[in-house]
């Protein structure tokens, strides 16, 4: 892993994960495909590996971890300012502090 700036996963990930922090402009090898960096990203973070567009769902580890909530081009930045959990709005605390399920709210939250 020596001098890789971002890692793949997993070969059916859509983002990668930088192994050192990256800045706009720079050009990096992103598994073996020339990968423009649009936006600083931090080490640990992920970035597009491919154009995302809002409601699309990001794999890292080869796991769904959430969806889209506006457009990535690749390069940029994948995070919290456009990214959501798919799993954090199915439980909640209740006033003990101990997580409870809530009812999914949508056909699509039932699958």
């Amino acid at each position: 892993m020596s001098g890789q700036a971002a890692l793949l996963l997993h070969p059916d990930d859509n983002v990668l994960v930088a192994c050192r922090a990256l800045s706009a402009g720079e050009m990096i090898d992103a598994a073996g495909v020339p990968l423009l960096v649009r936006s600083s990203v931090g080490l640990g973070h992920k970035l597009a590996r491919v154009a995302l567009r809002a409601g699309d769902k990001v794999r890292r580890y080869g796991s769904l971890i959430g969806s889209m909530t506006q457009n990535a081009a690749p390069g940029e930045h994948v995070h919290l300012h456009n990214l959501q959990s798919d799993y954090l709005h199915t439980y909640t605390l209740d006033t003990g502090n101990a997580f409870v399920a809530v009812a999914p709210t949508t056909q699509e939250d039932q699958t």
